[in-house]
């Protein structure tokens, strides 16, 4: 009875899904690009505004803004490496990847606006 206990306490204190090395790292890289993708939204939405209403010179300096963060160094290198890694996580046999993924990216969206 006594080894119930301990094996059913080492259960219940293991983390419910283990994601892969590749998901983890894609997880910490998409958390710190987080406050850049959120301002590039915001751009971007402004710039469509702009264009819309017709103003050009507005348009113009919002895009030299949205420029300036894609030459970033570290974004620019952070955004490469997703790149690198999102094809072998959406191939990912492990199931909760893409579901751990999905909701991270549907949670920083919502904390966006």
């Amino acid at each position: 009875m006594r080894w119930l206990l301990v094996f059913l306490g080492a259960f219940l204190a293991a983390p419910a899904s283990a994601l892969s090395p590749a998901a983890q790292e894609f997880m910490a890289i998409t958390k710190d690009l987080e406050p850049v993708q959120c301002e590039k939204r915001r751009l971007r939405r402004q710039i469509a505004m702009a264009q819309a209403e017709r103003r050009d010179a507005d348009a113009r300096a919002l895009r030299k803004k949205f420029e300036a963060l894609d030459k970033d160094a570290k974004t620019a290198k952070l955004e490469k490496r997703l790149a690198e890694l999102q094809p072998h996580v959406s191939r990912s046999r492990d199931p909760d990847d893409l579901t751990e993924i999905s909701k991270q990216q549907r949670d920083a969206f919502y904390r966006c606006d």
